[in-house]
């Protein structure tokens, strides 16, 4: 399995990426697989099985190259044209993803303690942009603590929902149907899960594979982050279609059933949420920000407060909104990283890949 402790650090970066505000709040996965009924767990076991082998051929290419930087792996798979949209795909991504994350602390501050959706915004808004400002290193650090504590009351919560559950099965399927879709089916929404997830994993990804000490770690990390993810997905998944009779028109899913179960393991989880939003928002955000401005300079400060300004008027479309519409967009287009991430693999295998220079 290679060196351990690097399959576990792989691993668990990979994870922290994917678990975010969105999934853990429960949000993401009811619309792109709970609303779907029974057939969307068959849907979760697609994109299981999608994300183990794409985080296995990312951290493969990272751990191949050596990479510091997911920009000479994108054009190598992806050719030199294709690669700058790709690569411009990422950067954008990013915005968009902090542009959800800020709707999402509106949608928490409300469902928790019943503040105005536009004052949890602006509150995010206002301190993603001091901390990326202020690169306040030891603050994120503090924060990111937040993904291992998120994801055990996400598993609390799921265990006692899906051991509790109540209504008969038709119910529950008409309950699902009611829900809000990312998609028309279960099977475009599984893959669309997928990709626009691997949009934001992928340089973690390919990053954290060339910091490898050999192929084999590269390899078994991703797997091992994938199968990991997929635990932890099958299980919300679940238990919220156990509760489905319960969840239309919840922005969080989890936290209801979190708070349903003791209103202290609600606030816990609320309080995970938020350092959730916080971590991935100040993250996406000084992303974008230091692709187009260099980091440090007055120049980077001025476009980060613009760039904040931007993402909290987007958010004003509200957090179910954006989850329903800017990850389905973000999806289609990354289709086509998906697929040039597989040729990519596969021209690796056969000795036929290269590094080219970028546009």
């Amino acid at each position: 399995m290679g060196n351990f402790k690097e399959v576990i650090r792989i691993a668990g970066a990979f994870v922290g990426v994917i678990v975010g505000a969105g999934f853990a709040s429960g949000q993401e996965l009811m619309q792109f697989f709970t609303s779907f009924g029974l057939i969307g767990l068959a849907g979760s076991m697609i994109s299981i099985a999608l994300f183990i082998f794409l985080a296995m051929a990312l951290s493969s290419l990272g751990q191949q190259y050596t990479s510091s930087s997911h920009k000479p792996i994108v054009y190598a798979i992806c050719g030199k044209y294709l690669g700058i949209f790709v690569d411009a795909l990422i950067t954008f991504f990013m915005f968009a993803l902090a542009v959800v994350m800020i709707a999402g602390g509106g949608a928490l501050g409300e469902q928790l303690f019943g503040i105005p959706k536009l004052w949890g915004s602006v509150a995010v808004t206002a301190l993603t942009v001091l901390i990326v400002c202020m690169n306040v290193r030891q603050v994120i650090t503090f924060i990111g603590a937040a993904t291992p504590l998120l994801a055990l009351m996400a598993i609390i919560v799921s265990v006692v929902a899906l051991s509790g559950h109540e209504a008969d099965l038709h119910a529950l399927e008409a309950a699902a149907s009611t829900l809000p879709r990312g998609a028309g089916n279960w099977v475009i929404g599984a893959l669309l899960y997928v990709s626009y997830n691997i949009i934001a994993g992928a340089p973690f990804l390919i990053i954290m594979g060339g910091q490898s000490l050999d192929r084999k770690t590269a390899v078994w990390g991703g797997v091992l982050g994938g199968v990991l993810l997929g635990l932890l997905m099958l299980m919300i998944v679940g238990s919220m279609f156990a509760r489905a009779d319960i969840l239309a028109g919840v922005p969080m899913p989890m936290l209801l059933l979190a708070t349903q179960f003791s209103p202290f393991v609600g606030i816990v989880m609320g309080i995970a949420i938020f350092g959730m939003i916080l971590n991935t928002a100040v993250g996406v955000l000084y992303s974008f920000s230091a692709r187009l401005l260099e980091p440090g300079t007055m120049k980077f400060r001025l476009g980060t407060v613009a760039a904040g300004i931007l993402a909290f008027a987007g958010s004003l479309a509200g957090f179910v909104q954006l989850v329903g519409t800017v990850f389905p967009f973000f999806g289609y287009l990354g289709f086509v990283l998906m697929i040039c991430t597989l040729v990519g693999w596969l021209r690796l295998r056969s000795g036929t890949l290269r590094l080219i220079e970028a546009a």
